[in-house]
């Protein structure tokens, strides 16, 4: 199976108003290996018949799911360490002093993917900040894919997936294995919301939240589309609000409205103050 130039271009114009992600035209391979699957589930004899069909209606369920079979779903649990250690030493206790009046926190992990982001905060909440349980504490964990969505709120990963990046400690306190799975504890599982979002559409949604973690997705994104993701950021972070974004990932050249916060070996961004 193999798309001619016209179906290639056609599927990138689709993906980036959908989603804003941006497909080089080097990538046909890419889109090829992640359309294959989707041809054979719904029937379709070719790549061109697939495509074919997306281009004979408005936009609808097929649409959604080829967009969506472009999305990159790579993580892991505390992918990358020191920002999570950047949370617990010094972002978390920060948040704690300053909201201890109103004794409530709103977290955002946008691109969520298969959960593993949000459910190592939940973890390291529920382990390191027990005075929080009578707090007011939402994570809200967003991504494009409603069917990668369905999937983290099983909670339920591979021993591959929790070989990577979650400690033997954590395995064995939050997990239970079932069959060829493990599946993270019910309580920890109802910390996190999982709704599906996409970043490309409107904001109005969102509440305003004292931690954003965007990470390792806006380098999918082009410039406009990344410099009007942190103007729709800068609008939903509290004035005291941390942010976080890959490591590969900065602000710089693209909004300087914020500053840049060493913590140790972790790197994240803070409104200016004006």
């Amino acid at each position: 199976m193999s798309l001619s130039t016209p179906e290639l271009n056609y599927v990138r114009r689709l993906v980036l108003e959908q989603s804003a992600i941006v497909l080089e035209e080097d990538k046909a391979y890419l889109v090829e290996s992640r359309l294959v699957p989707l041809a054979r589930r719904e029937g379709f004899a070719s790549l061109s018949v697939l495509v074919e069909k997306l281009q004979s209606g408005p936009f609808n369920g097929l649409h959604r799911k080829a967009v969506e079979a472009m999305t990159t779903n790579e993580t892991s649990f505390f992918r990358d360490f020191h920002p999570f250690e950047a949370l617990k030493k010094s972002v978390i206790p920060d948040l704690i002093a300053r909201r201890g009046g109103e004794r409530g926190l709103s977290i955002w992990c946008a691109a969520s993917s298969t959960g593993q982001e949000p459910y190592s905060l939940s973890m390291l909440l529920h382990e390191h900040f027990p005075n929080l349980a009578s707090w007011n504490v939402r994570i809200l964990a967003t991504d494009l894919s409603t069917e990668i969505l369905a999937r983290a709120r099983e909670g339920r990963f591979s021993q591959l997936e929790v070989n990577r990046g979650l400690p033997a400690s954590f395995l064995v306190k939050y997990f239970q294995k079932q069959g060829a799975e493990w599946q993270l504890r019910e309580d920890i599982r109802r910390m996190v919301d999982f709704q599906p979002f996409n970043l490309s559409s409107a904001w109005s949604i969102l509440p305003p939240m004292d931690l954003v973690m965007i990470r390792n997705v806006m380098i999918y994104f082009g410039m406009d589309t990344k410099k009007e993701i942190l103007g729709k950021i800068r609008r939903i972070l509290k004035p005291d609000g941390y942010l976080f974004l890959g490591a590969a990932e900065t602000t710089f050249n693209l909004d300087d409205s914020y500053e840049r916060v060493q913590l140790e070996k972790a790197t994240c961004y803070r409104v200016r103050k004006t």
